[in-house]
């Protein structure tokens, strides 16, 4: 007998719906009119599957892409209608007779691979691009053994910072070791061992300085959350008010960022940059790039588009680099981190399963005080009360 569950479905229609009542401009969308709560028919457990039901997930950036068909209308390219959710905590529940790693009671995270190239890196992201995938924005769920990974309940964190890490703290993980490699291709440690590192504002970006500063580099963080910069300074990463540059919306304001981050650093500036963000942050990224220095970036949520002055790039050896999700060793080697290096910051609320509509809004609307966590699951497993 077939299990029907509720999940969050993204209609083409319903993209439409909002782009006609808004004009086309994305940044009125009403994202809850968007996502919106619909019935899954999960798919049988085969020999190497696994279902879960969903303690808790994260609400993550792509889905917002999805909602607002800013950069591609991914529900349309789909077929009109998908599942999103490639972040969450589940409870085990049935495993296929040939699963090795997991046994029910298990409690287990995602990651979001879809289609691997030969190198293990993602091609495709699963609820996303991913042709046929099916997110775990949902009550239950039926995945591949691959796709789960042992949660560590003993590692200090809540279960909601728990939840909140599965596709951030691999991205950040990722993005770090590539960034560091490449400065250190350029120079080594005998010449420099400590170093500057700037992140924009968000959850991949402060998990990126707990790296730097687990491995005894200068952090700093810039953002417009005053309770954002105040939780990670409390790890000795320096915040930094990117309202108080206005946003970068003028060249004037990128020159003035320059100068305050030239005072900070004692002229140096900083030798790995993460822009998660793209946009105007962009161009002040560059800005505050040290000789030999590393900007790197996995996302886009402000433009997809950026132009930069090629010759001083070159003259100053800045390298930009593109990275996108990890590998599956590389999950697994980021999840050993959590609560030794990785403690995000987690928004004050933590939203109801029905109520999953206004955290994607307020994502949305940029007012969340850290990442947005839904509890899905009413009744928790005894393994987990202890860390709630």
């Amino acid at each position: 007998m077939p299990t029907t569950v509720r999940a969050y479905s993204i209609t083409s229609e319903s993209v439409a719906a909002e782009r006609e009542r808004t004009g086309g401009n994305t940044a009125d969308v009403d994202v809850s009119k968007v996502i919106t709560l619909d019935e899954l028919q999960l798919r049988d457990v085969g020999p190497t599957d696994v279902r879960m039901r969903i303690l808790a997930f994260s609400v993550e950036h792509n889905l917002d892409h999805a909602a607002t068909a800013d950069t591609i209308n991914i529900a349309e390219a789909r077929g009109g209608r998908m599942y999103p959710g490639n972040s969450a905590v589940g409870e085990v529940l049935e495993v296929g007779d040939q699963v090795k790693k997991f046994k029910p009671g298990d409690i287990v995270i995602t990651h979001c691979l879809g289609e691997e190239d030969e190198f293990g890196f993602p091609q495709r992201i699963w609820a996303y691009d991913q042709p046929d995938s099916i997110g775990w924005y949902s009550e239950e769920a039926v995945v591949g053994e691959w796709q789960l990974i042992n949660a560590p309940l003993d590692c200090g964190l809540t279960l909601w910072e728990i939840a909140a890490l599965p596709l951030r703290a691999p991205t950040a993980y990722h993005m770090w070791r590539r960034a560091l490699g490449i400065y250190r291709v350029k120079v080594t440690r005998e010449k420099q061992a400590v170093l500057n590192v700037l992140s924009f504002g968000g959850g991949v970006g402060e998990l990126f300085l707990q790296l730097a500063k687990a491995e005894g580099h200068n952090a700093y963080f810039c953002a417009g959350s005053k309770e954002r910069r105040d939780a990670l300074e409390q790890y000795g990463i320096i915040g930094i008010d990117q309202k108080q540059f206005n946003r970068f919306a003028s060249r004037e304001d990128v020159n003035n960022f320059r100068k305050h981050v030239r005072d900070l650093t004692g002229g140096v500036n900083m030798h790995i940059v993460c822009d998660m963000l793209r946009g105007p942050v962009f161009p002040a990224g560059l800005a505050v790039a040290a000789r030999q220095g590393v900007n790197v970036s996995s996302g886009w949520q402000l433009s997809q588009v950026v132009e930069y002055n090629s010759t001083l790039m070159s003259a100053k050896q800045v390298t930009i680099d593109h990275t996108h999700y990890e590998t599956i060793d590389g999950c697994w080697a980021a999840t050993e981190l959590y609560g030794k290096v990785f403690r995000p910051t987690v928004h004050s609320e933590i939203y109801e399963f029905e109520d999953a509509g206004r955290a994607f809004h307020e994502m949305h609307e940029n007012t969340q005080t850290g990442i947005p966590i839904v509890r899905v699951a009413k009744d928790m497993p005894e393994a987990v009360k202890g860390i709630l």
